[in-house]
């Protein structure tokens, strides 16, 4: 009994998607809510789940292929299908068990020549079967070892027939019967490697980690780069490894690809957003040397009980969003001829993924408490990432918060996406020395300081207005006192 599994609907207004990367082979076990595939979309990437658990019988759209919602994906049944697909095949390729089956009736011989092979047959014999459907690699493995084992042990019977054929039948026998204890070992790691995304496997590759031996803590168990770098055995030092460190050629060097989906759904969007807007930036230089002291003493029991590390993004993110309140045309849009002020604040956080760079929605992000700022951030952070994001979550942004610093980057000029009208990005907190006033003399200190860079449309948005959201911001933040905002 089959069943297909079709493209479901992936917001009001997608009517499409295209097959990026099938997470199952066929002959596969799934179960309900097992990822299946990721599709791509004009709003979302997005996995697909299982709504049945089963085996995967066939896959009838092809990665890189564009169907319309409600198109079958894939065939799913109960696996009485795959043994009579496998059987024969597997017999087709070892017919060296069937020549050393009928020599099986001397088996009073197998614990003096047997046990030595034994282990090698046992682990390669059931990986044909196993590993046919879902990783070609693993059979040309298994394929090529066990005839190299069966001819030694033809020849034997020439010398010695009845010592030779025992050896030569114990392993054959024996193989079956270590195939229930391999099988689930090999299929496991090989689960898991469907869930390593490129660069992380890589970043595994490179620090010399075994990924059999890390546990995922992403959405489904899935391994992050996180988890990698927890597993890491030696961590040089950064000086060190700056400075030994040979430039790693990427592998899309001299290489051509299509754009995917969400890659030309943003560069439209980003052209359009410059020929149809007046776009200009504005930047500014904050002292958080105060929020730095808060967040270096609360850190610890902020973890504890909020369950999420505190960066210095929510200060900003809860700084901008109360600004907001203040200056409403740096949350407004432009319908028509008409400016449109939002009675709420909802900010579109930036989050950057290997398939392009994407802005889940906070929603009323002027009411939330610092805890309540990192809780989300790092939420739609995650699910973003990890494919698990629903298309509403994606729009009815009014503001958009970038963080280039998290990249090393001290400021740059980001683009305001239409109908918002601005967008802030933040630039990496560093220490520097700077003049400060101490007592009514200048002095020179060591500061935390950041550059805080607004874009905004300068059709509704002017420069003083620009220049007065930034310093409320400045002034926020410069004050330190987030104690009564910590929310935990």
């Amino acid at each position: 009994m089959s069943e297909s599994v079709n493209l479901p609907a992936l917001g009001e207004s997608v009517t499409e998607g295209t097959v990026t990367r099938w997470l199952k082979n066929v002959g596969d076990t799934v179960e309900v809510d097992e990822p299946l595939l990721e599709v791509s979309t004009d709003k979302v990437d997005t996995e697909i789940p299982s709504p049945i658990a089963g085996v995967i019988e066939a896959i009838l759209v092809a990665e890189d292929e564009t169907v319309e919602v409600g198109t079958p994906l894939v065939t799913i049944g109960d696996g009485s299908a795959a043994p009579a697909d496998e059987t024969p095949s597997t017999d087709a390729e070892t017919p060296e068990d069937a020549e050393s089956a009928p020599v099986e009736e001397p088996k009073a011989e197998e614990p003096q020549a047997a046990e030595p092979e034994v282990e090698v047959p046992s682990t390669e014999a059931p990986a044909p079967e196993e590993n046919a459907p879902a990783a070609p690699p693993a059979p040309a493995e298994s394929v090529d070892q066990p005839p190299a084992a069966a001819p030694a042990a033809a020849p034997a019977p020439a010398a010695a027939p009845a010592p030779a054929a025992a050896p030569a039948a114990a392993p054959a026998a024996a193989a079956p019967a270590a195939a229930p204890q391999e099988a689930p070992a090999e299929a496991a790691d090989n689960s898991n490697a469907g869930y390593v995304t490129p660069l992380v496997r890589k970043l595994a590759h490179d620090r010399g980690v075994d990924l059999s031996t890390v546990t995922g803590t992403g959405i489904g168990g899935r391994i992050r780069k996180q988890d990698v770098l927890a597993a890491t055995p030696t961590a040089p030092a950064a000086s060190e490894s700056a400075a030994s460190a040979p430039v790693e050629v990427s592998e899309l060097r001299g290489t051509t690809v299509p754009m995917s989906r969400l890659r030309k759904v943003i560069a439209e969007r980003a052209v359009v957003s410059m020929q149809t807007s007046a776009q200009l930036t504005s930047v500014i230089e904050v002292d958080v040397t105060l929020v730095a002291a808060f967040r270096k003493k609360v850190m610890a029991e902020f973890q504890e009980k909020a369950g999420v590390k505190l960066s210095f993004l929510p200060f900003f993110a809860l700084a901008a969003s109360q600004a907001l309140k203040a200056h409403p045309i740096i949350n407004a849009t432009i319908d028509g001829d008409k400016i449109v002020y939002p009675d709420h604040e909802n900010l579109s956080i930036a989050v950057d993924t290997e398939r392009g760079l994407l802005t889940p929605v906070i929603r009323n992000a002027s009411e939330l408490t610092l805890a309540g700022l990192a809780q989300e951030i790092a939420d739609l952070a995650a699910r973003t990432r990890d494919n698990k994001l629903k298309p509403d979550e994606l729009s009815g942004g009014t503001f958009t918060l970038t963080n280039t610093g998290s990249r090393g980057a001290l400021f740059d000029t980001p683009i305001v996406f239409l109908p918002q009208v601005a967008i802030l990005g933040t630039g990496v907190v560093a220490k520097k020395a700077v003049v400060v006033n101490h007592d009514g003399a200048d002095a020179i200190a060591v500061r935390s300081m950041v550059y805080l860079a607004l874009s905004y449309d300068h059709r509704i948005v002017d420069g003083a207005d620009a220049a007065g959201f930034l310093v409320a911001v400045k002034n926020r933040l410069e004050s330190g006192d987030f104690e009564g905002n910590l929310g935990i």
